[in-house]
């Protein structure tokens, strides 16, 4: 049986130029890049070259890139860090209600302990509105978090125009730009952004490696107690082995990034146009003229998510319910109960397929012929 991949926004599978490029850190460099031998300078010299083109590929200064665990670490320090750091300018912060959980569970950490929160809505075409995010401002506000892509839907946000909003306001805005990275074009600067979030392992790349970008002007406390690594703002040894990784994936994402769009693109269309041609019934999550190509979120009336995924799984293919984090969980995705109210039936029959490098236009119809047959069968049953 051929199995086939669709979960590429829960995790993509490492590039084989990302693993070839690590190989050799693990023997050959092997210093402590705080030390200041040569051991050391060799492991520091990897490290300032990946914080380069990291801080390239979205128009930062090298300076303004923590290296950091992941996206999760990234978003906690960004939201917290921030709002414990600026706290003498208000205690108001604004996020959505279909934020990764990194972000949420972060927001309700600092209503715990004082801070104001407002989760603004999001609408059935998957978007949060400006408008509403302008008349939740206040002069308490510190943190405005809004995400660039949403990680179940893939619907885009208005990132742009909430920094023109922001621009002139005292609150920084932060994005998780975890799904958004490899496939738009990202300039923190013309749009205003204070803080970025990105993670490894979603561009193929390893896993428990991410940045956070902080401007240069923005007040940041740290999470963590220990060295004075990252500027004082991330302590701990850093991950030589896993930045040169991350380097390179960054780098391919970025020379690729225009024939991934294209091929998801017509991965996309393909994979809907097998499952019409099959006569099955499905509707799809958000509005498509405003996502990503990599990610479809769709709804299949008369199942429920439990019955797909285990089926779907028994014939090979790899998708799931939304968020990765939560991808054990049986309860309604957080984000369709957002978007079309918490009893409504796409909250627990819709799964999202998110496609990758790794996949062939092969791989797209076979799986849409094999989740025809499923769907139908479930529906009729």
């Amino acid at each position: 049986m051929n199995h086939i991949y669709l979960d590429h926004a829960a995790t993509a599978p490492m590039a084989t130029e990302v693993i070839e490029a690590m190989v050799p850190i693990y023997s050959e460099v092997f210093g402590n890049p705080s030390s200041v031998h040569a051991f050391g300078r060799k492991a520091r010299q990897l490290m300032d070259q990946a914080r380069q083109v990291f801080a390239g590929s979205i128009h930062a200064e090298e300076k303004e890139i923590v290296i950091t665990s992941g996206g999760t670490e990234a978003d906690n320090l960004a939201l917290i860090g921030t709002a414990l750091a600026n706290k003498q300018k208000g205690n108001h912060i604004i996020t959505t209600v279909q934020e990764h959980h990194a972000v949420l569970h972060a927001a309700e950490h600092l209503e715990e302990n004082g801070f104001n929160v407002t989760y603004l809505p999001v609408y059935e075409d998957g978007k949060m509105a400006v408008n509403d995010l302008k008349q939740a401002l206040t002069d308490h506000t510190i943190v405005v978090s809004i995400m660039s892509v949403n990680n179940e839907t893939g619907i885009i946000q208005p990132i742009h125009d909430i920094g023109e909003l922001l621009k002139n306001h005292q609150a920084y805005f932060h994005t998780d730009a975890v799904q958004a990275y490899s496939q738009l074009p990202i300039d923190v600067k013309e749009d205003h952004i204070d803080l970025l979030t990105v993670s490894s392992h979603k561009i193929n790349g390893p896993k428990g490696i991410g940045f956070l970008y902080v401007n240069k002007n923005v007040s940041l406390h740290t999470l963590q107690f220990g060295g004075e690594q990252e500027r004082k703002r991330r302590p701990g040894t850093e991950n030589v082995v896993s930045a040169v990784g991350f380097q390179h994936a960054v780098q391919l994402a970025m020379n690729q990034r225009e024939n991934r769009v294209e091929t998801y693109k017509e991965y996309k269309k393909l994979f809907i146009e097998t499952l019409e041609q099959a006569a099955v019934n499905v509707e799809l999550n958000g509005n498509q003229s405003e996502a990503i190509p990599s990610i479809i979120n769709i709804s299949f009336p008369g199942t429920n998510v439990e019955q797909l995924l285990t089926n779907f799984d028994l014939t090979g293919i790899a998708a799931s319910s939304g968020s990765a984090c939560t991808a054990g969980s049986v309860e309604p995705s957080h984000v369709l109960s957002a978007m079309y109210g918490a009893g409504n039936e796409r909250t627990t029959n819709s799964i999202r397929f998110s496609f990758g490098l790794h996949n062939k236009k092969e791989d797209i119809m076979e799986a849409a012929e094999r989740i025809a047959s499923i769907v139908k069968r479930l529906a009729a049953s």
